[in-house]
């Protein structure tokens, strides 16, 4: 697996990672024995990047990433949390709860030291308060020798210049906004973290299935139109004998300002299919024919978060 520095850090990422959300049963229902073969397949296909949150199933995916990881030599997995969101409309980024979260963390995922800790979705909240109250009390944990380095999440772009303009993190992860449909990313955002040495990763390769052929989960909030377009773009792939799914994560996986893609799955052949489609090329001319059906609906989406942050 292709390896590339995590911005000015000293990790060096696969550019295709392990997101664990799906252990946490965000997707559909999931076995013990699915979720702990999901992990031990990605670590054996190079996909040694694990990331999590307390977020997903409500702590479940860091308890099975626990159990999975149990006797695994630390040094062969770079592991990523999170921290602040903790159920649905749950947010709690106060100093208290961040030492408490990543105290947590550790004891559910028995790893020693947590590689990457990300405030989880800072857009649902008053984003002030990242920068003046959980970011201080996330280096904390960092000189404690807790945490290595630090970062946020987010969904719209504003979010990024907001915090960094203020003060220095090590890497931020953006997710369903660098896809086949979306690229605003590494249109807004990709150029300036990289000016200022931030480490970029991205996640939602697939837009939360909207880039697959699976069922559309009913939480999906994309505009009907961009559903209109990813079945037509799904259906062209078709007919040429692609899934729509392995361009998708071919194309994020190309950008070689991005350090790492995430991509989650509670399926084994899932992840050793990805691992698959990651050593193979890209078809050029599916993907300018699958951009030219994206282009009426390019960068459409959605509102996340406070409007003020949007």
């Amino acid at each position: 697996m292709q390896t590339r520095r995590l911005g000015k850090t000293d990790l060096h990422v696969p550019i295709l990672s392990f997101g664990a959300s799906s252990l946490g049963a965000e997707f559909r229902s999931v076995t013990l024995d699915e979720a702990l073969a999901s992990v031990r397949v990605a670590l054996d296909c190079g996909l040694n990047f694990i990331d999590t949150s307390p977020f997903y199933g409500r702590g479940m995916s860091e308890v099975l990433l626990g159990v999975a990881l149990k006797g695994v030599p630390r040094e062969s997995y770079t592991i990523c949390t999170k921290l602040g969101r903790y159920d649905l409309a749950h947010f709690d980024f106060s100093a208290r709860r961040v030492a408490e979260s990543v105290d947590v963390s550790l004891h559910r995922l028995g790893c020693g030291h947590l590689d990457i800790v990300l405030c989880h979705d800072i857009e649902f909240v008053p984003m002030q308060q990242i920068v003046d109250v959980t970011l201080p009390a996330l280096r904390k944990a960092q000189q404690a020798g807790k945490v290595r380095y630090i970062g946020f999440s987010g969904y719209p772009q504003k979010v990024f210049k907001f915090i960094c303009d203020q003060t220095d993190v090590d890497c931020v992860l953006s997710y369903n906004q660098y896809t086949l449909q979306n690229t605003r990313f590494a249109d807004e955002t990709l150029p300036w973290l990289k000016a200022h040495g931030i480490g970029a990763m991205n996640a939602g390769p697939f837009s939360a299935r909207l880039l697959t052929n699976a069922p559309l989960p009913a939480w999906l909030k994309e505009p009907e139109n961009v559903k209109a377009a990813a079945r037509a773009a799904a259906a062209h792939c078709a007919s040429k004998g692609v899934d729509i799914a392995k361009l998708a994560l071919q194309f994020c996986l190309a950008h070689p300002d991005i350090a790492t893609t995430v991509a989650g799955s509670a399926n084994p052949e899932n992840v050793r299919r990805w691992a698959q489609w990651a050593a193979e090329p890209m078809d050029e001319t599916l993907l300018r024919e699958v951009q030219a059906i994206f282009a009426p609906v390019k960068n459409l989406g959605h509102v996340e978060g406070l409007a003020e942050n949007n």
